[in-house]
């Protein structure tokens, strides 16, 4: 079987789902309040994802990140991570995790665990309650806590993805660094990104470059750039005086494309090869056109032929260049 390479000899082993566009929040830089969601009979059955998946992994994907909106809230959610993680028993995939918002883990913590996933990214921008409130608009923190001791005590490893807005989170970049420290958790900063019809103003309102926290970080803790990849997009440092690894997610600051391994398959089966772009190809049609997996895999295959080497966001001269006119929890975080 001939892997996935891409036009420019990237490999292309690491796949994100997204199995709904629902979500128990609302976050404000991903999500309107009064989301209209999509029809359930336009969504991915179950059996579809597995389908899907499967047809990926034989293509040589080796990492799967189950995403959302928020993946624990779909109906019978773990039936597909007990199927689909078949795929860990016979070693043809290295790695099944997914994101979180932290809301459901307290339930599904000890499952996830016993049928192979060893970690979980848990986006958490806030340590106060109110705050985290209002950014999330529905979501309760100690609920998002008890999850996350859930998932430390189950044996997963939990890395904390915070996304950096600018006056809201800045003054709690260090009590989050020592939160994270006090309770062994990785930590991820993310650049917000523009996805979806948030308002332009809003965006530029909230960007917070991450050259600007990395610097902030320098000034009190001595930090060295480490080699390490975990097949995302990250950048890591240590922090050598904590002993701490943070990562950086930087798609406007500095992309991350040269080295992309990546693609993403959204809940209606729509192929993104690019975060950043909006050429995109259907998968819902050849999955539902026959039982054989010929014509998914020609579709997968002309669509990987035109991934396209870079995006192009943009804060620069005080608009956003390259907004994407769909909703993160559509594509999957």
């Amino acid at each position: 079987m001939i892997k996935l390479i891409d036009p420019f000899a990237r490999p292309i082993s690491y796949l994100r789902v997204s199995v709904t566009d629902r979500c128990d929040f609302r976050c404000t830089y991903c999500m309107a309040e009064h989301m209209q969601f999509l029809p359930k009979k336009d969504l991915l059955t179950l059996e579809e994802l597995d389908r899907l998946c499967s047809t990926f992994i034989r293509l040589g994907v080796e990492k799967l990140r189950i995403t959302g909106g928020e993946p624990l809230v779909r109906r019978d959610i773990m039936t597909f991570f007990k199927t689909i993680a078949r795929h860990l028993d016979t070693g043809a995939l290295k790695e099944l995790t997914l994101t979180t918002n932290g809301s459901q883990l307290a339930r599904f913590a000890g499952e996830l665990a016993a049928i192979g996933i060893r970690r979980v990214n848990v986006s958490l921008d806030t340590l106060d309650a109110a705050k985290f409130q209002a950014i999330t608009r529905w979501g309760r923190l100690p609920q998002v806590l008890e999850g996350i001791e859930a998932a430390r005590k189950s044996g997963l490893r939990v890395k904390i993805n915070t996304v950096a807005l600018k006056g809201f989170n800045e003054e709690e970049l260090f009590p989050l660094l020592d939160w994270c420290a006090s309770e062994d958790h990785d930590l991820t900063f993310i650049e917000v990104m523009p996805m979806g019809e948030m308002g332009e103003e809003m965006r530029l309102d909230q960007y917070w470059p991450l050259k600007d926290l990395r610097a902030r970080l320098a000034e009190r803790f001595t930090l060295t750039d480490l080699a390490e990849r975990s097949g995302g997009p990250a950048r890591y440092v240590r922090i050598e005086e904590t002993g701490q690894k943070v990562g950086f997610i930087t798609p406007l600051t500095h992309n991350f494309c040269e080295s992309c391994n990546r693609v993403r398959v959204t809940c209606t089966g729509e192929l993104f090869m690019c975060l950043g772009q909006e050429d995109n190809a259907d998968l819902r049609a050849p999955l539902r056109a026959s039982p054989e997996d010929t014509l998914l895999e020609q579709a997968i295959r002309a669509a990987i032929s035109r991934k396209p080497k870079g995006h192009d966001f943009d804060y620069s001269r005080q608009s956003v260049k390259g907004q994407m006119s769909r909703h993160m929890s559509h594509t999957g975080g």
